[in-house]
């Protein structure tokens, strides 16, 4: 058991934060530490930094989402930027610095690189003895998650472990974990019994429609597109944390005529997302890192659309290699992809064993199984 586990992870993106819940859920089910302490990074950065690394984010997603994939590109430069980048954090997060000096973590796990940086020159300074883990929240590997100093690195691939190793990262500091998801997408559900809880139609194809953690993408032009469906279909539109996509939402459902194959019901943020996955049948949607691998453990069929440049696009491209998505990168073409596919239960039994064989609903606790292992066998 660990003394004191400091998660920290930022919310820079709703999936850092989830992951970083994930593991402190699992961590105090399993009895792994006597304190476990969750810390947004973000909350103890300046007001520049963190408005950069959140608004500014967003904006950048909606307005000029190529310009954030033309930076995920130009900083993927192994090693090269890590003292600079090094250096911008070092001048921003003094109140995180001060943090996890104060709270001397035995471990540190990080959800996002900007923590891990931190974490990493504390221990090269030696005013930190932890251990760090870096669980890495995307199905690919970007030069910010490199660091000298982590002692184990969690991944979602075989292919992105054998890429850290080439990049020279030990082999025996790598674990290929899946990306840690709450652990109740661990327990399955009857898709029959979530659809009666939340008054679905059980003879319809049931398409769920994630608009992300902060309600972003042009998510009323793809309700729109796929209207257009000619199977009998329930589209569930949730909305994140956006009070006007959901306000639009509703006004276009309420367009839709009675009678017409293709329903929409309007969902605002929620916290029963596991269960709304296991009444459906399908996502449509952007390629977070946890949403893929919360679809996936839910057996989800993925529709890609409008994935944001960079590391989004890496995951949508690991899902159409093993076939377990599509990709629409027409809106006007989406219901007639899915209606193809519809027509095909073949083309979509196989697609579902590729899920069933790249899911991971256990992540977030065999990380911390692992975790145990490697205290015990530092002890030994």
């Amino acid at each position: 058991m660990f003394k004191k586990v400091l998660i920290l992870s930022a919310s820079a993106g709703a999936g850092h934060t989830r992951a970083a819940q994930a593991l402190e859920r699992a961590f105090m089910e399993m009895g792994a530490a006597e304190e476990v302490k969750h810390v947004d990074a973000l909350e103890y950065t300046t007001k520049i930094f963190k408005a950069i690394a959140s608004k500014a984010y967003i904006d950048l997603v909606n307005k000029a989402p190529h310009m954030l994939g033309w930076f995920y590109d130009v900083m993927d430069k192994p090693w090269k930027n890590e003292r600079l980048m090094q250096a911008i954090d070092m001048l921003n997060t003094q109140p995180l610095v001060r943090l996890i000096n104060k709270y001397q973590p035995d471990l540190a796990v990080c959800t996002h690189f900007t923590p891990a940086d931190m974490i990493s020159w504390l221990k090269e300074k030696k005013t930190l003895t932890c251990h760090l883990a870096i669980v890495v929240t995307d199905f690919d590997i970007h030069a910010n998650w490199l660091s000298r100093y982590c002692d184990r690195y969690f991944v979602a691939l075989d292919e992105t472990g054998v890429h850290l190793e080439k990049l020279g990262i030990p082999a025996d500091r790598i674990t290929v974990s899946g990306i840690p998801v709450d652990p109740v997408f661990a327990r399955r559900k009857d898709k029959a019994a979530m659809r009666l809880k939340f008054g679905l139609r059980q003879d319809k194809t049931t398409i769920l429609v994630s608009a992300g953690g902060f309600g972003v993408g042009p998510v009323e032009n793809l309700i729109t597109a796929l209207l257009d469906l000619q199977h009998e279909a329930q589209i569930v539109a949730v909305c994140g944390k956006s009070e006007e996509l959901k306000r639009k939402l509703e006004n276009l459902a309420e367009r839709v005529p009675a009678g017409h194959r293709v329903t929409v019901r309007v969902v605002g943020y929620t916290t029963d997302m596991d269960e709304y996955m296991a009444a459906a049948d399908m996502l449509v949607g952007k390629t977070g890192g946890l949403t893929t691998s919360e679809a996936l453990a839910r057996d989800l069929i993925m529709v890609v659309v409008n994935p944001i440049p960079g590391q989004e696009e890496r995951n949508a491209d690991h899902l159409l290699e093993e076939g377990a998505a599509l990709r629409c990168n027409n809106l006007p073409a989406i219901a007639f992809k899915i209606d193809r596919l519809l027509d095909d239960p073949a083309r979509m039994a196989a697609m579902k064993k590729n899920i069933q064989r790249l899911a991971r609903p256990r992540a977030a606790y065999d990380i911390v199984s692992t975790l145990l292992q490697l205290k015990s066998a530092a002890q030994r």
